[in-house]
């Protein structure tokens, strides 16, 4: 893509396609679906953390009048541990029939253990309270250092640590150890002059979306069994209902509703399974929907973390060595995204000698799920408040310092590429020379400044465009829209066209209607969908050009394409896209496009934000009274969808920074599951947040795009952290930052 290149629809901010129907309440959500004879399904969920189910008798509760079906763990096939693809990350098959209805084993406050279908949600409720279950209740292990320690309770007696030099022999909480590294690390740290370490902890947090998770399936014994479901992606939900329940695909039809949040925590199954078993046996459709304290307790939250990490660097600002230590509760099954906390956190920074070990650890919580980013945040938070730290001990601009040691082209990463074209620097530059950054601070005020790190992907897409006669058309794509993808789509399709957005209507199909897509997740539909739009849309165009020709009797090379309009370059003829639509009955039949690709070249990501922060010494509390969002998009296709993006994360990462925590007892049982009391920032909690759009454009999509989904919450914790610690003068460790524990800083007593 040239720099320099004119757009005459891209980076405009148009109107977004399913505004109307959201607005006036006629887009359909996971739980706006009747059908006919449709019944209702509920839960029965553990009120233990750990503990063995020793006897369970359903027989009361089958025989309760409007109880139409009933589903354990026994309703699945026999499922093997065969390793599958779920949401942003994989786990295997056995584990994940057993997240969703028990065996055996309940592993978590809320753990699923019976499902019952009946004609109302009322007689269902009432059924549950029938179910016969004794359980062995056993001490709960609920954080990774306890998880880890030797003689912790075993929560799978099945489970050896992967990645060990030599095979264990005794079972461990500990799923798998990994490592990454590059240079000498210890030679790296004898070059070193100043070298800062500290450990770091970041909670169990929510990606607090506001709908919860919702579905109405149909079996069908002979024909097309159809699940509805708030989804990030319909053919995921599609392969892991099929597997489960050994259908085939082709049997299967899922259809994506319009979604009320996910940030990575729709991204796998939890009801969808269950449904289709309750419907199979009771011969009628079902509706489930979790209450508001289920999507906390069952529902994967982001993994609680405890971090080490120690860098060093010479008198001059060149940091020579960074090592780290990072252990992440993946919940009650292992899969947590230590991985890729391990490959982004020190990958911002330009350093020949980097080692990181990462641990993947079970533990008496819900098994964790995507969230934003999944992994980097916790990573990125310990590194850059280290990055800051160092800065103070070097009497060195905090930006400038970063600008010294910034990842560039060329740069070599932990986890093995070279860097193409990257725009951190010139994300830390515009931070740098921003009217915020010049604010002097007031008293009781500090400020803190982070980097962020997301590899963006690509992956399988598919879209066709189908035209009518009129010279209107619809962009048929198989990426639910979580964040106004839709009008990004209908917008790469016009400029490829050449005709006006509004001309296009985007459409989510659903599995039957448009080939394989990945799910939405990962900062990939901008980029790869839209590379799938291109395609169908360059495929429209080569159409139009040969419909005009076989009018005009010239060749298809004779014909230009310009603004949607075919020009023959033999003569002065004239033919517009609705006037070849009109005639193409008479030349083959209607157009249709089509794009199916697996994208490549996801330009990586960069952000850098700036936050002010006012501490109330008196209480602890915490007011965020300034802050800023850089991140590079590449390009920007519609700038007003990309500031909410940074704007988003950013409110999402400072809740995290400040309020957000799962809170357990000793028991293990989860004490704040509800918005209430688990408490996200509001707008009342926030300034207005400053969003500036770096374009580094990515040479390997056409127009240039970098995802920007993800980049935007990982600064913030460490942004946030940074400016508090700033502001009272103490090391900050433990997130969140709620006024309790700042006070206890404050106070000494951290």
């Amino acid at each position: 893509m040239s720099e320099a290149r004119e757009f005459k629809y891209i980076g405009q901010s148009t109107i977004r396609p399913d505004g109307f129907d959201k607005v006036t309440g006629r887009a359909n959500y996971g739980a706006d679906l009747s059908l006919p004879g449709m019944i209702w399904g509920k839960i029965l969920r553990s009120p233990h953390a750990h503990a063995m189910i020793k006897r369970l008798d359903t027989s009361r509760a089958e025989a309760f009048p409007g109880v139409l079906a009933v589903a354990t763990h026994s309703d699945f096939p026999s499922v093997t541990d065969q390793a599958i693809e779920s949401g942003e990350g994989s786990l295997t098959l056995l584990d994940l029939a057993r997240n969703v209805l028990a065996k055996d084993k309940v592993l978590y406050h809320g753990h699923a253990v019976v499902a019952i279908a009946a004609k109302t949600s009322a007689i269902a409720e009432q059924a549950l309270a029938l179910i016969d279950i004794e359980y062995e209740v056993l001490k709960p292990v609920m954080d990774v250092r306890e998880a880890m320690a030797a003689g912790a309770p075993i929560l799978h007696p099945d489970m050896f640590t992967q990645g060990l030099a030599e095979k264990p022999t005794t079972a461990s909480n500990v799923a798998t150890r990994l490592e990454y590294k590059m240079g000498d690390i210890e030679a790296g740290f004898k070059d070193a002059e100043v070298v800062v370490e500290r450990e770091f902890y970041t909670p169990t947090a929510h990606q607090g979306y506001i709908e919860p998770h919702a579905c109405t399936v149909r079996y069908e014994k002979d024909g097309q069994s159809m699940i509805w479901c708030s989804t990030q992606g319909h053919f995921d939900v599609r392969a892991s209902t099929a597997k489960l329940l050994g259908l085939d695909l082709g049997k299967l039809k899922v259809i994506a509703s319009e979604i009320g949040g996910g940030f990575g925590g729709k991204t796998t199954v939890y009801l969808e399974p269950v449904a289709l078993i309750l419907s199979r046996k009771s011969g009628r459709p079902v509706k489930m929907i979790m209450d508001r304290d289920e999507v906390f307790k069952a529902t994967g939250p982001g993994s609680a973390t405890r971090s080490w990490v120690k860098i060093g660097a010479r008198k001059d600002g060149t940091i020579t060595a960074m090592q780290g230590r990072l252990a992440y509760e993946a919940g009650a099954f292992k899969g947590s995204p230590v991985m890729m906390g391990c490959m982004t956190a020190f990958t911002p920074y330009a350093v020949s000698n980097m080692y990181i070990e990462g641990f993947d650890v079970v533990v008496n919580k819900a098994k964790v799920a995507a969230y934003r980013a999944p992994g980097a945040p916790q990573a990125e938070f310990a590194v850059e408040m280290l990055v800051n730290e160092l800065a103070v001990k070097l009497g060195r601009d905090p930006i400038d310092l970063r600008l010294q040691n910034a990842a560039k082209e060329g740069t070599q990463t932990i986890y093995g590429p070279k860097f193409k074209r990257v725009g951190l620097v010139e994300c830390l530059e515009a931070a740098r020379d921003s009217k915020h950054y010049q604010q002097a601070l007031a008293a009781n005020q500090g400020r803190g400044v982070a980097a962020g790190f997301w590899f963006n992907v690509g992956g399988q897409s598919s879209v066709h465009i189908n035209m009518n006669p009129d010279g209107t058309g619809t962009i048929v794509e198989g990426s639910p829209d979580i964040g106004g993808s839709r009008a990004s789509m209908q917008m790469m399709a016009a400029e490829a066209m050449g005709i006006e957005p509004g001309r296009l209507k985007p459409i989510i199909g659903d599995t039957e209607n448009v080939a394989f897509s990945a799910g939405t997740g990962g900062s990939r539909t901008t980029f790869a969908t839209g590379m799938a739009v291109i395609e169908a849309a360059e495929d429209v165009v080569a159409q139009m050009k040969q419909r005009a020709a076989s009018m005009w009797n010239v060749t298809a090379e004779q014909v230009e394409w310009v603004d949607g309009v075919a020009l023959n370059t033999a003569g002065e003829d004239r033919l517009s896209l609705a006037e070849i639509c009109a005639g193409a009955d008479r030349t083959g039949g209607q157009i249709s496009g089509r794009g199916n690709i697996n994208a490549r070249g996801a330009g990586p990501s960069f952000a850098v934000h700036l936050c002010d922060v006012e501490v109330d010494k008196e209480t602890g509390k915490v007011d965020v009274v300034r802050y800023t969002a850089v991140q590079d998009a590449g390009k920007a296709i519609h700038p007003k969808y990309v500031e909410g993006q940074y704007q988003g994360g950013a409110v999402q990462g400072i809740g995290w920074a400040l309020n957000e925590e799962y809170i357990y007892g000793a028991d293990g049982l989860l004490e704040n599951a509800g918005f209430l009391d688990y408490r996200i920032p509001v707008a009342s909690d926030l300034p207005m947040i400053d969003a500036i759009i770096v374009e580094v454009p990515n040479k390997f999509h056409p127009y240039g795009v970098r995802g920007v989904g993800e980049s935007g919450i990982i600064p913030p914790l460490a942004a946030v952290g940074y400016a508090v610690e700033n502001a009272i003068g103490v090391p900050v460790t433990d997130l969140p930052l709620s006024p309790p524990r700042v006070f206890n800083l404050i106070q000494g007593k951290g």
